[in-house]
């Protein structure tokens, strides 16, 4: 059985971005070396790595760092009003909306203009159960 354990943000500023999901989520990263972090969540990891790293690792231009467009980060949240106010300086792509399935949803892009979805069900059903 495959089981999913984690995405990896590659970036130029591995610091800047931990501190970012670390504000974003309320959890401490790992830091096993300099040049990389983890984030755990019950649902997987977060890791982010230095775009240096990846290219001696894999080869140089094989991931480029800030150049995702296509990407939703998303965490499951107890409340997207709450978690809105709390972070009010930093830059929201949508303010808090109740999408057509069912979601209360704030969209917000992290230091490298990833996009983040903080979300939680409008509706007493909740999807993740």
């Amino acid at each position: 059985m495959t089981t999913f354990a984690s995405v990896r943000i590659v970036t130029d500023d591995v610091d800047r971005l931990t501190a970012f999901y670390e504000h974003v989520t309320g959890l401490t990263a790992t830091r096993p070396a300099p040049v990389f972090a983890e984030l755990r969540t019950s649902a997987g990891t977060l890791a982010i790595s230095s775009g240096q790293l990846t290219d001696s690792l894999y080869g140089e231009g094989v991931v480029r760092a800030v150049a995702n467009h296509g990407l939703f980060l998303e965490f499951h949240v107890p409340d997207v009003d709450a978690e809105f106010a709390r972070l009010a300086d930093l830059e929201f792509v949508q303010h808090p909306t109740t999408m057509p399935w069912g979601n209360r949803s704030v969209l917000l892009r992290d230091p490298d203009g990833n996009l983040v979805n903080l979300f939680a069900p409008a509706t007493h059903a909740d999807p993740h159960d």
